[in-house]
């Protein structure tokens, strides 16, 4: 008896209870979205129901893991993931123009998603055995950590995930100690180059020109974002149908359920990628503003939860995981209001799909294992 009884409160602290609140608010509130955005309660409606429980027993299982055993199976998390993503390029499934499923017999799965965990457990485990004597060679070690799974994922081609696991695991090296002076070349070549696409998008967007670097439709993603009009009943349909739902929700939107942009089926993917162009349709400017303070209080408590971490590891893991958030977010209100390309990134806890669910709760999970983990002093 006494064991269970230590086993319950083990359970119960498990939580962060901030945290927990947030999901909690965040979960009501998806879900709201998701019967409006289906229409009233059909299969996808339970679906993400499902969703969301498997989430939460995933989220309390990874809060039961203390970080030194995370911190020990860091290195196996991301040989099996980048294992497996070489199964995917010789042995995957493709579906819609690319291979991103393994089929293992008993399941299929999409080993992309784990490596959004595992690459910033990898690195935060390297940084943490060599904190206090980094080089520049660490550094560079770190990069080509992140870039191998980068370029698997890449060459799916999945440009949505690997620019989770790119942010993810940046963020980690960055964390780590990374020199914003090393940064400040990388950020001049960038800005030029955006600015160089900008001034001759004319002649670049041909059709005869080929970018070499970017697949087909990942180049007329970006054309389209820089003149949605170009093409509006094709690649800009997407990006037009979702300003204009964003638009007409003024400030303080049409009310629930009446939103005419989704319910007459004008914004593509309303459930998955473009839910919040159904949620700014309904609630206005008023509620994206609400939304995104419930993102902003999210990614503030797992900062808060990484600055008070007691090791290298947890600080690193947990800044990292709240910095996906912030990712996830910005890329998929970016790509809805027309200010970034379509690459295919979830609304974090709106957005209809299980995957995405699972990863975003597992990352919970560390961050509340993080936060109530307190070292045994010998």
């Amino acid at each position: 008896m006494k064991r269970i009884m230590q086993w319950v409160i083990r359970a119960v602290t498990a939580f962060d209870w901030p945290l927990l609140i947030l999901l909690v608010l965040m979960t009501i509130l998806g879900m709201t979205v998701m019967h409006s955005a289906v229409g009233g309660t059909d299969w996808r409606f339970a679906d993400q129901s499902r969703n969301f429980l498997i989430a939460f027993i995933f989220m309390w299982a990874a809060a039961m893991v203390p970080p030194p055993l995370l911190m020990r199976l860091a290195p196996y998390f991301y040989v099996m993931g980048v294992i497996l993503l070489l199964g995917v390029e010789f042995f995957g499934e493709t579906s819609k123009g690319a291979t991103r499923w393994l089929n293992l017999g008993i399941v299929r799965i999409q080993p992309s998603e784990m490596l959004k965990i595992s690459v910033p457990m990898m690195l935060a485990w390297y940084f943490h055995r060599n904190q206090g004597n980094l080089r520049v060679l660490d550094f560079l070690v770190a990069g080509i950590l992140l870039a191998i799974p980068f370029s698997l994922i890449v060459m799916q081609p999945d440009l949505g995930t690997a620019l989770l696991v790119f942010a993810s695991g940046f963020c980690v090296i960055y964390f780590g100690g990374l020199s914003f002076k090393l940064l400040a070349p990388i950020a001049v070549v960038v800005v030029v180059g955006l600015g160089t696409l900008v001034y001759y998008e004319a002649d670049i967007c041909q059709p005869d020109v080929d970018w070499v670097v970017l697949h087909e439709y990942q180049k007329y993603r970006v054309c389209t974002l820089l003149d949605p009009s170009s093409d509006p009943l094709g690649k800009g349909f997407h990006t037009i149908q979702s300003m204009i739902a964003v638009g007409s929700g003024g400030v303080y939107g049409k009310g629930y359920m009446m939103g005419t942009q989704a319910h007459l089926d004008f914004i593509p993917e309303r459930t998955t990628d473009f839910i919040f162009a159904v949620y700014a349709e309904e609630f206005g400017l008023y509620g994206g503003v609400m939304l995104l303070v419930l993102y902003g209080l999210l990614i503030v408590r797992g900062l808060t939860i990484a600055a008070r971490a007691h090791t290298q590891f947890g600080r690193l893991l947990a800044g990292s995981m709240s910095m996906m958030f912030f990712v996830y977010v910005f890329v998929n209100v970016g790509m809805v209001t027309g200010i970034l390309p379509v690459v295919g990134v979830p609304l974090p806890f709106m957005s209809y799909g299980g995957t995405a669910l699972l990863t975003l709760g597992i990352a919970c999970g560390i961050l509340m294992s993080i936060g109530h983990y307190r070292p045994v002093r010998q």
